[in-house]
């Protein structure tokens, strides 16, 4: 670290004692911010007191000198820290809080302090400093030659899981998916894509990655002699991340991590795969300025829980292939439809906490009172789920009321021990109930009446003895004791014990008074350790039945999705898809589940076909037409069939894909040195090298970055391989009208348009599909609708009618196509199919058959010939 004073280079003897503590737990803490712990507030000193001072905006100041200069310094409240940490969190970066752990009273020199835990964005567990309905990650990231291995933890719910892929583009598609907190890689990862601009980026020593560390400290954690029964012991790359991400998981945490108890290992090609460019431009759970307005997961999100709505949010961003779990999925969605069984079951599901984030932290032994309190809620609503469960007729939900089951021991645990509202942390006490233990409530009474008892111990001694001048009494010096007056003093009982003599009166102690003493002037701190002990063993006791409860919340949370869909499905007027492993796209009536509910206007709905015969559609229509849309919402309903949700259609049959590719939009990328073409065309060959017959891929607008010939052969060349190589299900819109020429020569490529008329020379767009090419572009007219002046409007009439005009004067340079017939010249721009001349016909006009001889003549008509 590097401040005006190097701490570094200053000679330890010019520190003061506290400063030398300081600096060298700073020296094992260089990466995080320290909070060190100084009375009421923890401390930041040198670079990260001006580190602090910035991002957290408070004030930076001085605390005396070292080597003669002033040591910078800035100090948050130790009670408002949690608010000090969520707006660090969300900046990336991590702190090390240090505590004192010592006595002030009984220490010589500094109070002995450590670093008790260390908050970083991929580890926080902190209800305060968590986004409730997003997952908080911690990744690992490790590489040999081109496969790529991932790790991922939810420390929180303690889901810890691997992942193997090939190909840099691959591992891209999956930290967009995964979108860590925090992403852990080696030191020598020199891979721009990965590691520039990245917030929460940890380097780590190479060494952390070894193959032979992670299996040994994995199988400790597991309790296992190997990763077999997990199913990923071949995944060297991937276990080999695990290892890192699990070492640095307890180097921050201090503690054990009994909730991270299996290893689940994803296969890539059980899910449907996107790439990032897709997620962005389906607007999943991001929408494309980076806010979660007006997606997809914000229209379907009415979960009742916390943990079924990240669940939702993993279900969307990594849809199934897998038959029988979708149609298990759709038969529960259909079972709790019947009688409207889901609103019944909402109701109960929203008396249920975060479990999974609850259950963390009590695995952390880091829960606090109403963490507690909530637990005891959720478990009390358990009984009354099951109930609800039995009569739901499908035997997916019935597995999951096993698995939810419940908790009757621990449910009266928690209603004994803790009170109905405790305060927010156990550190002042009042959190355990009246009545759960004698011996606290003993200490309480003491404390609270020690007045009272004082009052009816005189009463009764002064019975006892006949003295009316005796009295209790209290003084800071001789604590407790009984006063009789001198004259009366002679009278005492034989158990009363001297304990000081004044002037007019002589002061006793007694047995019980003593042992009253004792009891009240430690009673509070003893009523406060007393009831720290006792929550302690409540955190232990529920940690024994750690798994079935991680396994109830996970059944609660998948049930809270089922409930969810259900309620979506009937007040959004979805209808069940029917799932199909034979290839094919067809829906009836279809809509954006988003547009739909943002429009102002009644949304059109559409349908769509795609098959094994009818594999490419090119789409063509006005800008503003709603080409995007249709193209967006095929993606969209057909990747709800493959999460097992219902769809928004009247009716649709969906076929397994493998893939979602989207090559929509253009945008530069500034930061990659990549001109907009430069993007468009890189996410068209990630789409052409990795489709395959059965992906869904939907074109936009391909090669419009360029001149037009350039781009008009591009989009040509590209929809030939889409739809006779690759033959994937491809929607391809175009304003480049010379491909709606390809149903012609390739049978599995379809034309489809957008309608929109005229009225007065201003346009009416009808967003209904047709069959055919559109006959119109409309430029003009939607030009003029987006405000574009008058005379701009006129100017360009004019160019296009002189264009037009001279539409036959050039012919098109086309590329080859695969049977070598090149590509028909420009049609004029307002009418998409009007004649155009001939070339053969052009050059017959100029020619002049007296000038030929006969070797010429014959020349021309084998060109007149290839020209046609």
């Amino acid at each position: 670290m590097t401040n005006s004073v190097n701490q570094s280079s200053v000679p330890e003897s010019t520190h003061t004692p506290m400063m030398q503590q300081y600096l060298k737990i700073k020296a094992e803490h260089p990466h995080e911010l320290v909070f060190y712990r100084m009375g009421d507030f923890y401390e930041l000193f040198y670079d990260d007191a001006k580190k602090a001072s910035e991002l957290l905006d408070v004030t930076l100041t001085a605390r005396g000198k070292s080597n003669g200069e002033p040591i910078p310094m800035a100090g948050i409240p130790y009670h408002a820290a949690d608010g000090y940490l969520a707006k660090l969190v969300r900046k990336g970066v991590s702190v090390a809080i240090c505590e004192q752990i010592g006595d002030p009273a009984t220490s010589k020199g500094p109070v002995e302090r450590k670093v008790m835990r260390i908050v970083t964005p991929g580890t926080v567990s902190d209800e305060s400093l968590l986004d409730a309905s997003r997952d908080n990650l911690l990744v690992a990231l490790c590489v040999r030659e081109e496969q790529f291995g991932i790790a991922s933890l939810d420390i929180g719910a303690g889901r810890f899981q691997v992942l193997e892929v090939e190909g840099l583009e691959a591992a891209l598609g999956e930290l967009q998916r995964l979108s860590p907190a925090e992403l852990l890689v080696p030191e020598d990862l020199a891979i721009s894509e990965i590691t520039e601009q990245r917030r929460g980026l940890r380097r780590r020593a190479p060494w952390e990655f070894e193959l032979e560390t992670a299996q040994r400290l994995l199988t400790q954690q597991f309790g296992t002699q190997d990763l077999a029964g997990f199913g990923c012991d071949h995944m060297i790359v991937a276990l080999a991340a695990a290892g890192c991400l699990l070492s640095y998981a307890k180097e921050t945490q201090r503690t054990a991590l009994p909730h991270i108890n299996s290893l689940q290992s994803e296969n890539r090609e059980e899910a449907v795969v996107m790439d990032a460019a897709t997620r962005r431009n389906l607007e999943l759970d991001t929408n494309l300025t980076g806010g979660d307005e007006n997606t997809l997961f914000d229209v379907l999100n009415t979960s009742a829980t916390a943990m079924g709505g990240r669940l939702l949010r993993r279900w969307l961003n990594r849809p199934l292939r897998d038959l029988s779990t979708l149609k298990l999925r759709q038969q529960s969605i259909r079972a709790l439809l019947h009688n409207y069984h889901f609103e019944t079951l909402r109701g109960t599901l929203r008396q249920i906490g975060d479990l999974e984030r609850i259950l963390g932290r009590v695995a952390l032994r880091s829960a606090r009172p109403r963490d507690l309190s909530r637990l005891f809620a959720s478990l009390s609503a358990y009984p009354l789920l099951q109930s609800q469960l039995q009569e739901a007729d499908a035997g997916h939900l019935r597995s999951l009321a096993t698995e939810i089951g419940t908790f009757p021991e621990l449910e009266e645990l928690l209603d004994r021990a803790i009170v109905e509202n405790p305060p927010v942390v156990i550190r002042d006490g009042g959190v355990i109930a009246e009545g759960y233990d004698s011996e606290l409530d003993e200490l309480r009474n003491i404390s609270t009446n020690a007045g009272q008892f004082l009052l009816d111990l005189e009463t009764r001694e002064r019975e006892r003895t006949g003295i009316s001048t005796l009295k209790v009494g209290y003084n800071r010096v001789h604590g407790y004791f009984i006063e009789i007056s001198r004259g009366q003093a002679d009278g005492a009982p034989a158990d009363y014990i001297r304990r000081q003599t004044l002037k007019n009166a002589e002061r006793f102690i007694t047995p019980e008074l003593k042992e009253f003493e004792d009891k009240a002037l430690s009673a509070k701190s003893r009523a406060l350790a007393r009831e720290k002990g006792l929550y302690e063993e409540i955190i232990e006791r529920l940690n024994e039945e750690l798994l079935p409860l991680q396994i109830a919340a996970a059944a609660v949370a998948e049930l809270d999705v089922l409930a969810t869909l259900a309620e979506r499905a009937d007040n959004l007027n979805f209808t069940p898809p029917e799932l199909t492993a034979e290839p094919g796209i067809h829906y009836v009536a279809g809509r954006h589940p988003v547009v739909e509910q943002v429009s102002d206007h009644p949304f059109v709905p559409n349908s769509l076909v795609l098959n094994g015969q009818r594999r490419m559609l090119i789409v063509t229509g006005p800008n503003m037409g709603g080409k995007s849309t249709y193209m967006r919402q095929t993606a969209l309903v057909t990747l709800l069939a493959h999460i097992g949700s219902y769809v928004p259609a009247e009716q649709a049959t969906i076929g397994m894909v493998d893939r979602i590719f989207t090559r929509i939009g253009s945008s530069d990328d500034l930061a990659g040195g990549r001109s907009t073409f430069m993007v468009e065309m890189t996410e068209t060959a990630n789409i052409l090298n990795n489709a395959s017959d059965r992906s869904l891929v939907l074109m936009d607008e391909i090669g419009r970055g360029t001149s037009t010939f350039d781009g008009l052969s591009l989009a040509w060349a590209c929809a030939i391989q889409l739809a006779e190589r690759v033959r994937a299900f491809t929607l391809f819109a175009t304003h480049y009208f010379e491909l709606t020429q390809l149903p012609e020569d390739y049978p599995t490529v379809a034309n489809v348009h957008l309608d929109a008329t005229e009225h007065h020379d201003n346009i009416v767009f009808l967003h209904n599909i047709q069959e055919g090419p559109a006959s119109k572009s409309y430029g003009l007219q939607v030009a003029k609708l987006a405000g574009i002046p008058a005379p701009v409007i006129q100017l360009a009439q004019q160019q296009l009618a002189q264009l037009e005009g001279d539409a036959g004067k050039a012919q098109v340079k086309a590329p080859t196509q695969p049977v070598n017939q090149p590509l028909a010249p420009s049609p004029a721009q307002g009418e998409l199919f009007a004649a155009a001349t001939s070339p053969a016909l052009e050059a017959l006009q100029k020619l002049h058959p007296d000038d030929l001889t006969p070797r010429q003549a014959l020349d021309m008509l084998y060109q007149l010939k290839g020209l046609l």
